[in-house]
């Protein structure tokens, strides 16, 4: 019997509102959610802004209770997410969450939302392998995203990613209940970031951009049922849309931010080239730049890069994503050329390549990320050729991610991918 193909791609994607000044509007919005006690959650970083207190305030200005959490994680962990949870509950109930910060922020409101709203444990509903997959039974209460970095995309998208410390794996749950209801994007909120968060959360954006434009098809896929459907389902014609404009953002606005963060023409752009991207690649998905990204951060040994919190060892995720992008795409260029090309061009429309066309959007890649100051590979963020076997291990648990690559990689074939990475140029 012939294999019948995918003819059916799907999309979703938060309420949005976007300007400066969105932020000051978020009390009013609640009201049209019915809310009566909102819960802002934020990590200390984001808090000593003000820009939470802030939103509390004009939250309370509309007769609406509001109280701050600001106790996230850089990064969080299974950890760190627990007390999210535990402090959410025991002080709840919610009527709403209100997440103001970066991925960090925006994934622990989802934890505590969907811990809020269901039972059991955070590790009952992360991904398998690493955790038992569990699907939410109860719908989750409003949730508005309000990010403060220019990167995630985790305002828009179904999945909250998180560090199972035991494991030393980073890992997610994905759910379409997970998307918030509403994005705010303010870029006024993003003026704080230091120039390493906007250079690493900018790589996020790109990736997010490039991964999702190179996609499987969704046409490649085999047919699912209705009931089979999930929120990745490979590039197609309107996450394509999106991935394009947020690429022709980068090309000036990303260099930009982190020479003059002051810049507010490149600061906004970078949040529209954010939340282009994030409304692309949460339908289209991404693959083996990302998938790589999950050990490189969950392993992480002792690296504590610029404009992060000092106290600990973190690869940033965006950092984490760029640092075997370069080798992961000359590895899928063969399955789609022409993308890829696409990409590189979008991103360095006056670059001149004079050698192989498998080799146009490394480069594009690596001499971006040496102007902004993204580490040069693997082995400048602690990890060497002999750490090779235990990152592919982390990398192939996320089928999840591996199964949209344009291109099938085995063990083998990440292992050289991530050789390749430890040093860039």
């Amino acid at each position: 019997m012939a294999t019948e193909y995918e003819t059916v791609f799907t999309y979703g994607a938060p309420g949005l509102k976007f300007g400066a000044g969105a932020s000051d509007e978020i009390g009013y919005d609640l009201t049209q959610f019915g809310a009566r006690r909102v819960l802002v959650l934020t990590d200390p970083g984001v808090a000593a802004t003000g820009w939470p207190r802030r939103i509390a305030e004009g939250i309370t200005g509309y007769g609406i209770e509001a109280e701050v959490f600001d106790g996230v994680h850089v990064e969080p962990t299974d950890v760190s997410m627990r007390k999210a949870v535990e402090f959410a509950r025991g002080t709840g109930p919610w009527d709403a969450f209100v997440a103001v910060g970066g991925g960090s922020s925006i994934d622990t409101a989802k934890a505590a939302n969907l811990l809020t709203s269901n039972d059991g444990d955070l590790m009952d509903y992360v991904n398998v392998p690493v955790g038992g997959g569990r699907a939410p039974v109860n719908p989750l209460k409003p949730l508005v995203a309000v990010p403060t970095t220019t990167g995630t995309g985790a305002e828009s998208t179904t999945v909250c990613v998180l560090d199972v410390l035991s494991l030393r794996v980073k890992s997610g749950i994905s759910h379409l209940r997970l998307r918030p209801t509403l994005a705010v994007v303010d870029p006024r909120l993003t003026m704080s970031q230091p120039a390493g968060v906007t250079a690493a959360a900018g790589m996020d954006i790109l990736c997010h951009a490039a991964e999702s434009y190179t996609a499987k098809p969704f046409t490649s896929f085999e047919r699912k049922r209705p009931d089979q459907r999930v929120p990745y389902c490979g590039s197609n014609p309107l996450a394509d849309m999106f991935a394009e404009q947020s690429l022709r953002l980068l090309s000036r606005a990303l260099p930009a931010a982190v020479r003059d963060g002051s810049d507010v023409a490149a600061r906004e752009a970078m949040s529209l080239a954010a939340t282009l991207a994030g409304l692309g690649f949460g339908n289209a998905g991404v693959h083996i730049p990302h998938a790589n990204a999950y050990p490189i951060a969950g392993q992480v040994g002792e690296f504590h890069p610029a404009g992060y919190p000092a106290s600990e060892s973190l690869v940033p995720h965006g950092m984490a994503v760029s640092l075997t992008a370069p080798a992961a795409f000359r590895f899928t260029f063969e399955a789609a050329p022409d993308r890829h090309l696409r990409v590189a061009r979008l991103l360095a429309p006056d670059f001149e390549w004079p050698g192989d066309f498998a080799d146009h959007l490394p480069a594009v890649l690596t001499n971006l990320m040496r102007e902004i100051g993204i580490p040069n590979g693997l082995g400048a963020v602690g990890y060497s050729e002999s750490d090779v076997d235990n990152l592919v291990e982390g990398t192939l648990k996320q089928q999840r991610l591996l199964t949209m690559a344009p291109r099938s990689a085995s063990a083998s074939d990440l292992a050289a991918i991530l050789r390749e990475s430890v040093t860039l140029w």
